[in-house]
């Protein structure tokens, strides 16, 4: 399972993860967005309460099955979460306030949307200690290549495959 921040490179290195390890890979935020709509958009009409509760459900459904996750950054606010999240080997992908400018730059999450790099500050900080609670590693992807992380990752989960 793969969590952290916003701009952490959670999809891009759990893909690779997945393709590494030859296994299946789900992004929550994905999930939710082909079940539901634009996550903006659920935000927007409904709140992001009615968005936690679609995304909690889409949660627990891919912790039940085989490969890897990655949450969406908010995910682990909920107390279920958490729970369910406890006793999986759990990856903390963290990243510098630096590196994530410039990933984040023109996106549309709408947590950002009222407060730029200054609302990114203050999630990120909120969500820290949940993050560091959860994770069994934490690896930082702030100036690495996407590939070295996942040898990393590789390296933590089975240390006989280790880098190639």
């Amino acid at each position: 399972m793969l969590i952290g921040p916003m701009g952490a490179g959670k999809t891009s290195i759990g893909k690779k993860l997945a393709r590494r390890l030859g296994a299946g890979f789900a992004d929550s935020d994905r999930v939710v967005v082909q079940r539901h709509g634009a996550i903006a958009d659920i935000f927007d009409a409904e709140g992001e309460s009615a968005f936690r509760a679609k995304e909690r459900e889409v949660v627990s459904e891919l912790l039940a099955s085989d490969g890897v996750v990655s949450l969406g950054g908010g995910a682990v606010l909920d107390l279920s979460t958490r729970a369910s999240l406890a006793d999986l080997p759990v990856v903390m992908l963290s990243v510098s306030e630096s590196a994530v400018e410039s990933r984040l730059s023109g996106s549309h999450r709408p947590l950002l949307s009222r407060g730029g790099m200054d609302a990114w500050r203050l999630i990120a900080a909120e969500r820290e200690p949940l993050y560091r609670d959860l994770a069994s590693v934490v690896v930082d992807t702030s100036h690495r290549p996407v590939s070295r992380v996942v040898d990393d990752i590789v390296t933590w989960l089975d240390p006989e495959r280790g880098n190639p």
